[in-house]
């Protein structure tokens, strides 16, 4: 779909215009080479199946600093005295990124688009203010709303979690920040809403009553679900796995620990996953893997696309370049029905030292050629049908006779000791033939180079 372009007042990318496809011999670093949103793969178009989104923080926000240094990137709003008309500037310069990219999607945390405040009432004043902007530009662009999510972990009133926290005041008020953000995912249409969990845990286990903050956090997603059904939003409530940072232990590690609460707890019909790249990884997970903890559960919602670097132990949220991982990726969301209603969002950021606005332009392009790159070889390898037929081959023993009984509950643990004494010799090894699959998924992506 051909969105037009944003100019509000003043062009904040005046250099740039609108990303067109030029394919793989352009040699134009503003254009994409592989990423064509028109051109179908399947049934779908790419961008039907990518559903590409700008993370509002990392993009229009972030600054640039890491655990070790203040912020080195500056934007043309970050002048502007008044917080106000600084957030009506940066909303004006992010959706003319957005048009210029030809994302259909973004997404926000509540204190990305507006200033924080301590009184509820001022900070849903900000926000209120700032959504009718947000409502004209998405209704003047196509652009929609992937998602948005309350940011319960930046001020300090969180440290101690939000949900999680063991003083119901702080609870509390990050139930009015979740009540204003429900209220506004209706208002801007929304297809999802987001519960990053970065504080929900605890640090120490000797001031912690673990199992009491765990019935709290249930209890107020339950709510925040109840409440949103009751204004009358349909999306999904995706709960987002987060390891080790910032706080030691989370209550959502990881995609399995997540499906294990939310089962506990009876959530499980209304809330799905966000699979983020590089926190599977900092979890001790292949990218693929927690997608596909999600899959077969039934409850994978989207994705946060970025990576992580393996020498550094936090999460450097970089932008995806790997395309033997964004195929593997695909492979998993492909073969589970897609992300509609999710996408694929890039929580990313540019690196510090790149500084220069045609760096955004760059690490996005970047990142949605590589899941285009992806895509391509996943379909590819789904159509050959050749991986399906392999992997089934590896459980034929369980189609049938005894290994079909014990799947399907009818042989006991003494009939199957019974069965294993009548066996005689050494048993055959089955290979699992793991360097040819990984050459043949280097042919597909590469046949032809």
């Amino acid at each position: 779909m051909n969105r037009k372009i944003f100019i509000g007042d003043k062009e904040y990318f005046p250099l740039i215009s609108k990303i067109k496809y030029e394919g793989a011999q352009s040699d134009n670093p503003l254009a994409f080479k592989f990423y064509n949103p028109e051109e179908k793969v399947g049934g779908l178009t790419m961008e039907e199946h990518l559903r590409f989104s700008v993370a509002y923080w990392h993009s229009f926000t972030g600054a640039g600093g890491d655990p070790f240094g203040g912020g080195t990137i500056s934007f043309p709003w970050d002048h502007i005295e008044d917080p106000m008309r600084r957030s009506f500037a940066k909303a004006d310069g992010a959706f003319e990124f957005i048009t210029k990219l030809g994302a259909p999607y973004y997404c926000f945390h509540d204190v990305d688009i507006a200033p924080d405040a301590e009184s509820v009432a001022e900070y849903e004043n900000n926000l209120s203010t700032v959504v009718e902007k947000l409502k004209e530009r998405q209704a003047g662009t196509g652009v929609k709303l992937l998602w948005n999510t309350a940011n319960l972990f930046s001020h300090p009133r969180y440290m101690n979690g939000a949900a999680t926290n063991p003083d119901f005041r702080i609870l509390r008020r990050a139930a009015a920040q979740v009540k204003v953000c429900l209220d506004i995912a209706v208002e801007l249409g929304a297809e999802n809403h987001v519960f990053w969990g970065g504080r929900e845990g605890y640090n120490m286990l000797l001031n912690t009553n673990m199992k009491r903050e765990q019935q709290h956090f249930a209890e107020f997603l339950a709510k925040a679900r109840d409440y949103g059904r009751s204004i009358g939003f349909k999306g999904n409530f995706l709960i987002e796995p987060k390891p080790m940072e910032p706080i030691k232990h989370h209550y959502d590690f990881d995609a399995a620990t997540v499906i294990g609460f939310l089962r506990e707890f009876g959530l499980e019909s209304d809330f799905k996953l966000n699979i983020e790249g590089n926190h599977a990884t900092l979890a001790g997970h292949d990218f693929a893997h927690d997608l596909q903890v999600a899959a077969d559960a039934g409850m994978l919602g989207s994705v946060d696309a970025n990576r992580g670097d393996d020498r550094n132990g936090w999460d450097t949220d970089q932008f995806p370049t790997d395309v033997y991982q964004a195929a593997q990726a695909m492979l998993v969301i492909l073969e589970s029905g897609g992300l509609n209603p999710g996408g694929l969002n890039f929580d990313a950021k540019r690196r510090r030292n790149s500084t220069d606005d045609e760096d955004l332009f760059h690490a996005h392009i970047g990142g949605m050629d590589t899941f285009a790159l992806g895509l391509k070889a996943a379909h590819k390898i789904i159509e050959q049908g050749w991986l399906k037929t392999y992997r089934d081959g590896r459980y034929r023993t369980f189609d049938e006779g005894q290994g079909a009984e014990f799947e399907s509950g009818k042989l006991s643990l003494q009939e199957l000791y019974q069965s294993a004494k009548t066996e005689t010799g050494a048993l055959p090894l089955s290979s699992g033939h793991q360097e040819m699959l990984e050459n043949v998924i280097n042919q597909v992506l590469f046949q032809g180079a």
